[in-house]
C-alpha cells in the first residue's frame, strides 16, 4: 500500500474517532439522546427497546452489577413473583402470563427459568437473571455512576436533563427515563419513633427473636414475610397499621398480602397468641421502661428494658418527640385496662414499605408527589410522562402511581408491558414511526380479538390499564395492541393512526365490580346471557363512534376504565381463560362484532356461497373475501383453529380484482343485525 494511501486512511479514521468522540462530549460533558437511571428490571427492560430500535442510549447504575435492590430485599430471600413453568402450552406469549420475573425481549430462551425451577424462587436469583439479560443482549450499561442531581436546562434546541455523578462529572440527555424504583424506606414521625427497628436493618436470625415479643408496624407482605420467619421463636407476634388486611386474592391486587405469607392469619384467628389491631401511627407513642431490679435467675432477655405503646393523647406534654420517659399514668393501660396492645415489647420493627426518591430531583426537573399512595410516588401522566416535566418518563415501580392498587404496574409483570408502551410512543414523538399495528380484512377480525384474549399477555397482567384498540375501516381494520386506555383521548398524537368515521372498537381485560364471596358457590358466572355479571377476569369490548375526548374519561362511571360506549359486550368469564367456546363465547362476539360493523360476519360453506353469488348482487363479506376471489371456504375444524393460528391477510389478495375504494363503505344488502345482538350486549347506556 503507497504510503499517502495508508496516511489519508489514518486520517480519516482518525477523523471520524473524534467526531464521534465529540458527540458524546461536549465541553467535557457527555451526550446521550436517552438516558435510563437505573439498571432494575424496568431500566433493563426500556434498555431492550432502545437497543433493538438502535437508538443512542446509556443505562446508568450505581452499584456494581444490575438488580441491586434484590441483592437485600426481601429480607428473608423469597420472592413472591410466580415462576410457573409447566402450563400444558408450547405458546410463549400464553407463557408469559404465568411468569412474573422474565423481561420481554427477541431470544426465546432468555427466561427467568433458567435461573431457577421454583414456584416462588430465591430473591439471589434475580440479579443474576438480570445480569444474564445485559450480557446476552448488549446492554449498555455504566456501573459506578451514583447520579446525585438531576436538573433540567432550557435552551435554543429544546429542553434537556443535566445529570451529575458523585464525581461532579455531568451527563446530558434530550430524554430521562427514570427507572431507579423505590428503595427509600417508609417512615412516619411519632413520639418514641426512634425506639423502632426498620425492615432494611434487622436481624433475619429467627433464633434472635427466641421468647421475645415484637410489635410490627405494618400489614403489608414486608411485615407478614418478617412476621412469619420468627413466627416459631418469638414469644408473641402483633401487628399494627391504620388500615386492615387487603387479602390480594380478594383484592386482584398483587402488592396486597399474598397467601405464600399469611401464616400469622392463622395463628390469629386461631388465638395462639399473635394478632392484628388497627391505629393510626401518628396518634401513638411507645416508651421504654428500664427494670429498676434484678432478681436472680432471671434470663437475659427478661432484663432488657421493655416497650411500651399508648396513645398519644394521654401524653401530658403533647410536644414530647421521645415517648422513653412516659410516666406509668400515660401509658395505655392505666386508661383502659383491656387495651390490646398492654403488655410490653421486647421489639417494635418498622415495616412500612418504599418511598420514591426525590432528593436528587432540582426544584426545575422534580415530578410531583402523587396524589394516591400518600405521596410516596411521582405524579405521572396517563402516558407516564413527569407531570411538568416535559421528556422525563417515569418507568416501572417509580410509574406505579398510574395504577396504584388498580393493576400490575409496580411489578415486572406488568411493568414489563408499560415500558413496551413507553417505547412505542417515544419511537412515535421523536421518530415518526407510528404505533405498530396489524391491518386485517373484517372477516378475520373476530379470529383475531379470539387469539388476543387467549393468549396474549399485556392485557392480561395490566387489566384495565393497557388495551387492543381496533379501528375500523370499513372492508378493513387497524388492530393496535397494548395501548395505554387512561391516555385514549390522546390516541392519535400518541399513536399516529386516526380514528375514521367508522369508530373504533376497544379490548379490555376486566374484574366485575361487584364485591362478593371469592370462595363461595356464586363466585363464578358461567350464563353467557348474564355475562356482565361475570366476577373474574374477563374481555370485555367496547365500542365507539369517535374518539372519546378528555372530557368524558373524566366523567366515566366510577370503576370503569373507559367512558360510558355506545355499546358494550362482556365475554363471559371462562374458569380456563381460554374464552373459545363456540356458544358461549365466539357466536355472541360475532353478533356484537356485526352491530359495531352493519354487516354479516358469519363463515359460509363452498356451496351457499356459490348460491348467493347466482342470486345475490353482493354476496356476503366472507364469500367476497374468500371463496369469489379465489382463496377457498375453510372447513368449519379449520375456522375454529384460527382462533389460534390467526394470521393477517395481504390487502392485496383482499382488493384484487374489485373496484372497491381504500375505505368502502359497507354493503347494505344486510337488515341491520341490532336485533340480532346477544344479551350480552347492552345499548344505548
Amino acid at each position: 500500500m503507497e504510503p499517502n494511501l495508508l496516511c489519508f486512511i489514518l486520517f480519516t479514521l482518525f477523523g471520524f474517532v473524534l467526531t464521534s468522540f465529540n458527540e458524546h462530549h461536549h465541553n467535557g460533558t457527555r451526550h446521550y439522546n436517552y438516558c435510563v437511571l437505573g439498571a432494575g428490571p424496568a431500566g433493563l427492560q426500556m434498555g431492550f427497546f432502545l437497543s433493538k430500535a438502535r437508538r443512542d442510549y446509556i443505562i446508568f447504575e450505581r452499584n456494581s452489577g444490575p438488580g441491586s435492590f434484590f441483592n437485600k430485599y426481601p429480607r428473608h430471600r423469597k420472592l413472591i413473583s410466580i415462576n410457573k413453568i409447566h402450563t400444558g402450552r408450547c405458546n410463549r406469549e400464553f407463557n408469559l402470563r404465568h411468569d412474573w420475573n422474565s423481561l420481554l425481549s427477541d431470544k426465546p430462551d432468555l427466561l427467568f427459568k433458567r435461573l431457577s425451577s421454583e414456584f416462588y424462587p430465591p430473591a439471589d436469583a434475580f440479579p443474576l437473571y438480570l445480569s444474564m439479560y445485559v450480557r446476552e443482549l448488549g446492554l449498555k450499561v455504566q456501573y459506578g455512576v451514583d447520579i446525585g442531581r438531576i436538573r433540567s436546562v432550557q435552551s435554543a434546541t429544546g429542553r434537556s436533563y443535566v445529570l451529575t455523578d458523585q464525581h461532579a462529572a455531568d451527563y446530558t440527555c434530550s430524554i430521562l427515563l427514570v427507572a431507579t424504583g423505590l428503595w427509600v424506606p417508609q417512615e412516619v414521625e411519632f413520639a418514641g419513633s426512634d425506639l423502632v427497628e426498620g425492615y432494611e436493618s434487622i436481624s433475619t436470625n429467627p433464633d434472635d427473636y427466641k421468647g421475645q415479643a415484637v410489635l410490627i408496624l405494618g400489614k403489608g407482605n414486608s411485615a407478614f414475610e418478617t412476621a412469619q420467619s420468627i413466627l416459631g421463636r418469638a414469644s408473641r407476634v402483633h401487628m399494627l397499621s391504620s388500615s386492615p388486611v387487603r387479602l390480594a386474592w380478594q383484592t386482584h391486587y398483587v402488592g396486597d398480602l399474598r397467601a405464600v405469607n399469611n401464616e400469622l392469619l392463622d395463628t390469629y384467628q386461631l388465638k395462639s397468641l399473635d394478632g392484628l389491631v388497627e391505629a393510626h401511627l401518628e396518634d401513638i407513642f411507645i416508651s421504654k421502661q428500664e427494670k429498676s431490679s434484678r432478681r436472680s435467675g432471671v434470663k437475659d432477655a427478661e432484663m432488657r428494658a421493655k416497650l411500651y405503646l399508648g396513645l398519644r393523647k394521654y401524653m401530658q406534654n403533647s410536644d414530647e418527640r421521645n415517648g422513653s420517659n412516659a410516666s406509668r399514668e400515660e401509658l395505655q393501660v392505666h386508661h383502659i385496662d383491656n387495651f390490646p396492645l398492654r403488655k410490653p415489647y421486647d421489639r417494635v420493627i418498622r415495616c412500612l414499605g418504599f418511598r420514591f426518591n426525590f432528593s436528587i430531583f432540582d426544584s426545575s426537573a422534580c415530578p410531583p408527589h402523587s396524589e394516591n399512595a400518600k405521596g410516596r410516588l411521582p405524579g405521572v401522566t396517563a402516558w407516564y410522562e413527569g407531570k411538568n416535566t416535559p421528556g422525563l418518563f417515569l418507568l416501572g415501580t417509580a410509574s406505579h402511581s398510574r395504577d396504584y392498587r388498580a393493576s400490575a404496574g409496580g411489578f415486572v409483570h406488568g411493568f414489563r408491558y408499560t415500558a413496551r408502551a413507553v417505547h412505542r410512543l417515544l419511537e412515535y414523538r421523536y421518530h415518526g414511526n407510528t404505533w405498530p399495528s396489524t391491518r386485517l380484512v373484517t372477516t378475520q377480525l373476530m379470529s383475531w380479538i379470539l387469539k388476543r384474549v387467549g393468549e396474549a399477555s399485556g392485557p392480561y397482567q395490566m387489566f384495565e390499564m393497557l388495551g387492543d384498540v381496533i379501528l375500523l375501516q370499513g372492508f378493513h381494520c387497524e388492530y393496535i395492541e397494548e395501548f395505554l386506555l387512561q391516555a385514549l383521548p390522546q390516541f392519535s398524537s400518541l399513536s399516529g393512526h386516526e380514528v375514521s368515521s367508522h369508530g373504533l372498537i376497544v379490548v379490555v381485560m376486566q374484574y366485575g365490580k361487584k364485591k362478593i364471596d371469592y370462595l363461595g358457590r356464586s363466585r363464578a358466572e358461567t350464563d353467557w346471557t348474564r355475562a356482565w355479571k361475570s366476577n373474574f377476569l374477563h374481555p370485555v369490548l367496547y365500542y365507539y363512534d369517535s374518539l372519546p375526548t378528555e372530557q368524558d374519561m373524566k366523567m366515566r362511571p366510577r370503576g370503569w376504565p373507559l367512558p360510558r360506549p355506545k355499546a358494550i359486550h362482556h365475554m363471559v368469564e371462562d374458569f380456563l381463560t381460554e374464552w373459545d367456546g363456540p356458544l358461549s363465547h365466539i357466536q355472541p362476539l360475532r353478533r356484537f362484532l356485526e352491530h359495531c360493523v352493519q354487516t354479516d360476519l358469519r363463515a359460509f360453506s363452498a356451496e351457499t356461497c356459490f348460491h348467493s353469488a347466482l342470486t345475490h348482487r353482493k354476496p356476503p363479506l366472507f364469500c367476497q373475501q374468500g371463496y369469489l376471489n379465489e382463496q377457498g371456504v375453510q372447513h368449519y375444524s379449520q375456522l375454529r383453529r384460527r382462533v389460534y393460528k390467526a394470521g393477517p391477510v395481504p390487502v392485496e389478495q383482499v382488493t384484487a380484482g374489485t373496484s372497491t375504494a381504500a375505505n368502502p363503505a359497507f354493503p347494505n344488502y344486510l337488515a341491520p343485525p341490532g336485533a340480532s345482538v346477544s344479551s350480552a350486549l347492552k345499548l344505548d347506556l
